[in-house]
Formats: structure tokens, sequence, C-alpha cells
């Protein structure tokens, strides 16, 4: 008797609880591998949003310039300037 044929596995996106507030979409204009840490830029309209991250999750994450990616920020100080 055959074995029974398993359904392809189906990827589910899951939305994940973040306590951040500030999720800025933009695309990643810029990617500098270091030996330890990555500098990916990441352009959010008019603006450049730079973050340090490790090198191997960027590798993970395979990130490359032109890919949309969303900035999340968790600071404890956000300093506003009016101009």
């Amino acid at each position: 008797m055959a074995a029974a044929e398993n359904p392809p596995a189906v990827r589910e996106e899951k939305t994940m609880a973040l306590s951040a507030r500030n999720h800025l979409a933009g695309e990643i204009t810029d990617i500098v591998m270091g030996t330890v840490t990555a500098l990916v830029t990441v352009k959010v309209g008019n603006n450049l949003v730079e973050s340090v991250i490790t090198k191997r999750s960027a590798e993970e994450m395979k990130l490359a310039r032109g890919d949309k990616v969303t900035a999340v920020i968790k600071a404890t100080e956000v300093m506003i300037q009016k101009d």
C-alpha cells in the first residue's frame, strides 16, 4: 500500500505584536557589510533612516538594495524639531 502523500506546506503570514509604535515603511538604498555588523540605509519619503544590525541578521534576512522594508523604532528618547 502506498503511503499517503502529504500536501505541500502552506506558509502563513503571521503578524507579530510589537510594543514599538513607530513603523516607517521604506526602501533599502544601501547596505554596507562589515565584519560583524551591517549598516542599512532605508529611504522613507524624502528622508533616510540608518540602522546598524548584525551582519548575520542582514544575511539571514537576505537584505538587498531595493527591498521594501519597515524600520521599527522603539526609543526612550525621540527629539522633535520645529522649523
